[in-house]
Order: structure tokens, then sequence, then C-alpha cells
């Protein structure tokens, strides 16, 4: 079975817009639980534009279903993790003034940090995930790291669906086919909407887990919080 890991950072957005406590992220977590979401991601930035480190100290008692933490591995965000020991940490390498994740971790450049870090978080007892691109060498390398899963960057193929979706997923069932040969878990993604999460899930469907946060926030203010998640779902059966 699939996941759907609802992000909600768009929603602390919104919050952070007035300084007040409207759209309440908390509640908005646990009514994504309640709307069937297997899970809940927030990606805290050094500069909290959105999610703040205490939204994820808030959220994580409330939470019943799974947690996935994402961030750049700074040593405040490790102590964030392993403070609040959430179910999963996904590894993304983001600058600090960066707007969205836009690339994936070059994994045998950096396989000695990403060593080190992923080790911290399973002697906590932490799932770790790598955020990589669609490409089989870097999935290799990850799991010379000891992730137990990469996620699949997956804005290139949202980007190349109405073009040529069969060209577009090409790389990403390499890719996939790779982790799953080395037995790593396999998370996606980023763009990932209501118009391109069936053929993705339809062409992977070994995929462990789906994190989508803005197309998901965004449809929402159309069809309902519910309804959406609902359609996303369907999306993955």
């Amino acid at each position: 079975m699939t996941k759907l890991s609802v992000n909600i950072n768009k929603v602390a957005t919104i919050r952070n817009a007035r300084g007040a406590n409207n759209p309440d992220v908390l509640k908005v977590a646990l009514d994504c639980e309640l709307f069937g979401a297997q899970g809940i991601t927030v990606h805290p930035r050094p500069d909290e534009r959105h999610i703040r480190y205490q939204d994820v100290r808030d959220i994580r008692p409330l939470i019943n279903t799974e947690l996935n933490i994402e961030g750049n591995p700074t040593e405040s965000y490790i102590n964030l993790v392993l403070e609040t020991r959430p179910t999963q940490v996904t590894l993304v390498p983001d600058a600090a003034d960066q707007l969205t994740s836009n690339h994936g971790w070059n994994t045998k450049t950096n396989k000695t940090f990403l060593t080190e870090v992923i080790g911290r978080f399973k002697e906590a007892g932490i799932r770790t995930s790598i955020f990589v691109d669609a490409e089989p060498e870097m999935v290799a390398h990850a799991k010379e790291c000891g992730t137990d899963r990469v996620e699949l960057y997956t804005e290139p193929y949202a980007a190349g669906y109405a073009d040529n979706r069969e060209k577009a997923i090409a790389p990403f069932v390499k890719a996939a086919e790779a982790a799953r040969e080395l037995g790593l878990g396999l998370n996606a993604g980023h763009d990932l909407s209501l118009v391109n999460l069936h053929f993705f899930h339809s062409m992977i469907p070994w995929v462990d887990e789906v994190s989508i946060g803005h197309a998901l926030i965004c449809d929402a203010l159309y069809l309902g919080l519910k309804d959406t998640i609902a359609l996303y779902n369907k999306c993955i059966e």
C-alpha cells in the first residue's frame, strides 16, 4: 500500500502572513489524518517562514499516523529531530534561503557527511530517507550511506508530463527499480498532483509513500480538504 503524507507547510505560510493562529496548523494536521491521510510531513527551514520549530514540537504528540520531518541536516535541525523523534526523517539539500527544494543530494560526494548524520538518526530508532534525483547512481550511493529509503525528486516528471508522460516517467522507473533491487524503501515527492499522480503510481506501484503539499493544499481551496484527500488517495489505490 502506498501511503499519502500531506505536507502542511503551505497552511503555516497562510497563518504566518497575519501573525495569529488562523488557519490552525495543528487542527489541519489532525483533520488530514481524520480525512484519510496516512502521514503528515513538515519541512522547517531556518528562517521559519512556514513551519516553525515549535510547530513540530506541538504536532508530534498529536499525530497518530506517521510524522515525516524534511530538511537540511544542520545541527539545529538534527537536534529538533532527535528531540521530537518522528517516524521518518528526510534529508534534503536545501540552502538556507532556498524558496523550495529543487534538486536531490549528490550522495557520492556527500557520502561521509550523510553516513554520519544517518547513523545518529538510526541510533535513535528513526527511519531515514535521502532526497535524490532520479539517477540510479545516486540511489546506489544512498544505499552505501545506510539510509532506509530514498525519496525521488519528482519535479522533472511533473514538468514533462504534459508533453510526453512516458518519456517523463522513464528515468523514475529506472531509479525506482534500482532502489528495489538494492532493498531500499521508496518515497516520492514534489509537484505530484491530481493530474500526474495516478500515472506515476501505475508505473511505480511499489512506492511506499508520496509526500504532497503545494498542489494538495491548492486543490483543497476549491474542493475542500476532505474531498481532496479522498481524491489523492484514489490516485494511489
